[in-house]
């Protein structure tokens, strides 16, 4: 009769890298999905940077801040599936409110700045300007608001992935269950 040649084969029963019951194959030290590891490495940055097109382009065709945090905030969430919390800090190390906070300054600025040249609030101010590699590029005013609402999604989103998942990270992480189970 062959051995096993599994390379946890004599790990314990109870071994947080041996599935629940004990028995089956060893998940491997990256989580339990190593092709969602895999994956959400190459297409999370790409997702983000789509996420800024949608941003940058949304005034004059779909998309603006919403739907470009939302883009943003569904990489992050990916990125949540594939390591949980930790994963998403070490990919957002900024905290969450930081980013809120900044979008609701960044939303009153622009809608009170009208204000103060005599016009109406939320009044949208254009420009040219022109760029060596662009040309001649528009600024729009209320590029500033759909980043400041960019800015709420991805915070919210953020936020939602810090504090309702945390208790699933509590909940599933059995080697907090082992350390518990071997303190008297």
């Amino acid at each position: 009769m062959s051995r096993r040649t599994d390379p946890g084969h004599d790990l314990p029963d109870d071994s947080p890298r041996r599935p629940p019951g004990g028995h089956g194959p060893t998940r491997p030290e990256g989580g339990p999905y190593p092709l969602l590891n895999v994956v959400n490495r190459l297409v999370f940055h790409t997702i983000l940077v789509f996420s800024l097109y949608l941003l940058l382009t949304g005034h004059n065709t779909p998309g603006g801040g919403f739907a470009g945090g939302l883009v943003a905030g569904c990489a992050f969430v990916l990125r949540y599936t594939a390591g949980g919390e930790r994963e998403v800090a070490t990919a957002a190390p900024i905290e969450p409110v930081v980013l809120v906070g900044g979008g609701l300054l960044l939303a009153v600025l622009e809608a009170a700045a009208p204000l103060a040249a005599g016009g109406a609030v939320l009044e949208s101010g254009y420009t040219t300007v022109r760029l060596p590699v662009f040309g001649e590029v528009a600024l729009v005013s209320a590029l500033l608001f759909d980043t400041a609402v960019y800015l709420l999604v991805v915070g919210v989103v953020l936020t939602v992935l810090r504090f309702l998942g945390s208790g699933i990270d509590e909940q599933s992480d059995p080697e907090d269950e082992s350390r518990e189970a071997a303190e008297p």
